[in-house]
């Protein structure tokens, strides 16, 4: 298995910016705000990652798992991160953003207040959006939820840190889009995503379907950015491991999804049906 270091975890607080209206100094702006209600009913989702930097005191996935999201229940650890005035808190918000989202929904929300580096008091809020752990805003996040959540991270990086917006599916009844309208104008497969952020040694993993329409647009985690000599980048800590049908079980029936991916690509096999397939334009 491809596994990293809590370093690796942090450097991917670095790269969940704010898609919408998450400047730089705004980041009490919710992320996601700009979809229309059809689009967060059917779980389009923003996206935008920027992979160029590591910050060892950013918030760390692994630790915010072991609480319930919401301000009362985190740990001091991790409300130290959020409320950090400096580059280090900036980047825990943001992750933080990218979090709620992937979790919550839109009922939901996460909110909390910090001061910033002039002793101005900030106000935060995080709506939910895509609703794949609701549960945890009042427990803490089991294995099947950590690998939910992770999936739905992975499938929201861009290597550009431009916004695109995807549409996310997979078995989970959160992102099951039978009969939804995205189906007829977002057709192009990109690729999946999957793995365990919160892990103690974790992991992301992601494989490619139409590479070249994905690169077009602006997308290039699921197959790589080619660099000037054409050989390709990952987007940080996501292992890419190569096309989907080396990696996966075919399309299920409805051709909406990869019902089950490889985890382990070493020794015995180790799969997880907690797979996100993002389909493009």
């Amino acid at each position: 298995m491809h596994r990293f270091s809590t370093a690796d975890v942090a450097a991917l607080a670095l790269v969940f910016l704010a898609s919408c209206a998450m400047s730089q100094g705004e980041e009490e702006t919710s992320t996601g705000t700009a979809l229309t209600q059809l689009e967060a009913v059917n779980a389009l989702n923003p996206n935008a990652l920027n992979p160029n930097a590591l910050n060892p005191n950013a918030l760390n996935p692994n630790a915010l798992a072991a609480n319930a999201l919401n301000p009362n229940a985190l740990s001091p650890a991790a409300l130290s991160a959020i409320r950090d005035p400096g580059e280090a808190g900036a980047l825990s918000r943001e992750l933080l953003g990218y979090v709620v989202g992937c979790a919550l929904t839109p009922a939901q929300s996460f909110s909390f207040s910090w001061t910033d580096q002039a002793g101005s008091v900030r106000e935060a809020l995080y709506p939910g959006l895509i609703g794949l752990a609701p549960s945890w805003s009042d427990k803490p996040l089991g294995q099947t939820d950590q690998q939910w959540v992770s999936a739905c991270l992975a499938s929201r990086t861009n290597w550009y840190g431009v916004s695109v917006t995807i549409s996310s599916r997979g078995s989970h009844q959160a992102i099951d889009k039978t009969g939804a309208p995205e189906l007829s104008t977002y057709t192009r497969q990109e690729g999946a995503f999957w793995g365990n952020l919160f892990d103690p040694s974790p992991y992301l993993h992601a494989c490619h379907d139409d590479a070249d329409h994905a690169r077009s647009v602006s997308r290039a985690c699921a197959a790589g950015h080619l660099d000037e000599g054409g050989d390709v980048e990952e987007c940080g800590m996501i292992h890419i491991v190569g096309p989907c049908d080396s990696h996966c079980l075919p399309l299920n029936q409805r051709g909406m999804y990869y019902p089950s991916c490889v985890n382990n690509l070493t020794g015995s096999p180790d799969a997880t049906t907690k797979v996100i397939t993002v389909f493009l334009p």
